[in-house]
């Protein structure tokens, strides 16, 4: 993994976690196994993209929202322990019945992270919410990272990313649009390592208070190199090789 190098990242916890994969239900089959059609659309992604280079996928900027929560119940945890040891108070996470949650959106590409927006307290993340965010906060990322030159945009199949207003929109601002994205298909992207590092970081800083813990989120964004985004984005290549060898299943990032 390319990202191995710099930092480890975690893709499964002996220990307690918290959140799961967005409409993946607790216990269902989806949650270990993809739908055919799943399958399908993420071998179809992959044969198009299958020739891309890193250089290639230097050209494309991705984004996503993720969320943060206090106490350390952000990141996923390994642990080592020994056998007979799985519910021991050492090897587990304590649990917070109700955790200060604060939600963010980002992006990033080779040429490192770009802009980071913390969301308001119950905003509605619809179609208005993500245009205006992409208005303010990907335009000018796009401008920083590549000037004149052409970029291309990955975003998920939320309801907002594919409302026919925002398709419209990027059109309009000539932004070319990578996909379409398979459906369960976190192991793709590079974004969701990022996530996972930076989650670990600000876990590391044990913030007591909403506004401390935006403070750190912020504080470690910035933080991060542009080695590390290169190397995750040099990652494409060997993700899309996996899940083609692997006919469609999930890859081990």
């Amino acid at each position: 993994m390319a990202a191995g190098r710099c930092e480890r990242i975690c893709t499964h916890s002996k220990a307690k976690t918290f959140g799961r994969w967005p409409g993946v239900k607790k216990g269902s089959k989806e949650a270990t196994s993809l739908q055919k059609k799943n399958i399908r659309d993420r071998l179809i992604f992959c044969k198009k993209y299958g020739e891309w280079t890193a250089e290639d996928w230097g050209k494309v900027i991705f984004l996503d929202e993720a969320s943060f929560r206090l106490f350390g119940a952000s990141g996923k945890r390994l642990v080592q322990r020994r056998k007979g040891e799985r519910y021991h108070q050492s090897c587990v996470m304590p649990t917070v019945k109700h955790p200060e949650t604060i939600h963010v959106w980002g992006c990033f590409s080779s040429k490192g992270v770009g802009s980071l927006t913390i969301l308001l307290k119950n905003t509605a993340m619809n179609k208005e919410w993500y245009q205006n965010t992409l208005q303010q906060q990907l335009l000018p990322t796009i401008q920083q990272q590549f000037g004149e030159e052409q970029c291309i945009f990955q975003h998920d199949g939320a309801p907002c990313h594919k409302a026919k207003v925002i398709t419209k929109w990027l059109g309009d601002q000539n932004v070319e649009i990578l996909g379409p994205w398979p459906g369960n298909s976190t192991d793709l992207n590079p974004i969701e390592n990022l996530w996972s590092i930076l989650k670990r970081r600000v876990d590391k800083q044990k913030p007591t208070n909403s506004d401390k813990l935006q403070g750190v989120i912020m504080k470690e964004w910035v933080a991060i190199s542009q080695d590390l985004a290169q190397k995750l984005i040099e990652s494409m290549p060997s993700r899309i090789a996996e899940v083609l060898k692997k006919k469609g299943q999930h890859c081990k990032y």
